[in-house]
């Protein structure tokens, strides 16, 4: 039976985050990922990624051993929970957070928001707008300038009507009785308070950036899993129907970055040899963005890939047809390569590399 993991085990442990402390004590009451997922209101692969951080910071072997970390620091009683009556501190761990209801805002499709797991209704659009804001710009403050201009634009109206607003969100987001500890103010602006509030926009960037060092350490079947995680918290247009430049802004920035995510996904799919699912997944793509190069280049290497040469020439003429027919140019000279590679009949590995990240 493995013993226990300690902090003398592994004196160079790093400190956990909040959430991470979070979810090390839902563990040792003994709930599973859905378990956490539910208790926490987080999602089940976003609980995953935080036992995986806290097994990594902890120099733990598995969750067993974790299971043994709560006991032996005296972090949980077994079954119930934190111990409320702990004299010392874990020094791997941070203080804990102030107790009550946690705030989620999703930001990559319509805007959601809940609070201890229970949706709220946050008002009208140019009221969400401010609180899309906040969250894009979660860990600094905003002035009021920032928010009339990237939420009215040129329609702006005079800057006291940000405090109003301000005012009118705070009342649905409360935590307790305290009326700013969802959305506090500084003499920079506003903000959201720290450590409150969870973006699925933050959520989606560590993922990626996961996947990113995965990659560049080779291990591909990693990065594929915390990219297709990345890709999963889009839930539609982000931000959609949200008015003001800043929101118009970050829609586009957001759409590109989930085709970049995607294309990138599918790159170490193919360098997986998991050529079926990297057709299956650029030919969605391909629908989606006909009017996209680099992602029909890489559908049609992918296709290559799979011996299917004439599925990968169709996919040229497809999307040159729309090139021509809807901005009245003619392909670029990363479709022309991906042709000529196509019709030379390269063996797969080989000609460009279409669409590599």
């Amino acid at each position: 039976m493995p013993t226990p993991a300690t902090d003398r085990d592994h004196p160079h442990t790093t400190p956990l985050t909040a959430r991470e402390r979070e979810v090390l004590h839902a563990l040792g009451r003994g709930l599973d990922d859905t378990g956490i997922a539910d208790a926490l209101g987080l999602p089940v692969h976003l609980v995953v990624t935080q036992l995986e951080a806290i097994l990594r910071k902890l120099g733990l072997r598995d969750r067993t051993a974790a299971l043994g970390h709560t006991a032996a620091r005296a972090l949980v009683v077994p079954g119930l929970g934190p111990r409320p009556d702990r004299a010392a501190p874990d020094p791997a761990l941070p203080p804990a957070p102030a107790p009550g209801p946690r705030l989620r805002i999703s930001l990559l499709g319509p805007l959601r928001v809940r609070l201890a797991g229970r949706p709220v209704d946050v008002g009208p659009v140019r009221q969400q707008a401010v609180l899309a804001a906040l969250a894009l710009k979660s860990g600094r403050s905003v002035s009021r300038r920032e928010l009339l201009d990237g939420v009215w634009g040129l329609e702006s109206p005079d800057a006291d009507v940000v405090p109003v607003y301000v005012y009118r969100l705070r009342k649905p987001l409360r935590l307790g009785a305290c009326p700013d500890s969802v959305i506090r103010r500084d003499r920079y602006g506003y903000g959201l308070a720290h450590g409150v509030a969870e973006v699925d926009v933050a959520d989606m960037e560590e993922e990626a950036t996961a996947a990113a060092t995965a990659a560049r350490a080779g291990d591909l079947r990693t990065a594929v899993r915390h990219g297709s995680r990345s890709l999963e918290l889009f839930r539609g247009e982000p931000l959609a129907g949200l008015p003001g430049p800043l929101a118009e802004t970050e829609r586009m920035r957001l759409a590109e970055r989930r085709v970049a995510l995607a294309r990138r996904r599918a790159e170490w799919l193919l360098r997986l040899g998991r050529v079926a699912d990297a057709v299956a997944a650029l030919t969605t793509l391909a629908s989606e963005e006909p009017l996209n190069e680099p992602v029909a280049a890489l559908l049609m290497r992918a296709l290559r890939h799979g011996g299917r040469r004439a599925e990968a020439l169709a996919v040229f003429d497809r999307t040159a047809r729309h090139l021509t027919d809807d901005l009245g140019v003619p392909p670029g000279e990363l479709l022309l390569r991906a042709r000529w590679s196509v019709l030379r009949g390269d063996a797969p590995g080989g000609g460009a590399r279409a669409g590599a990240a």
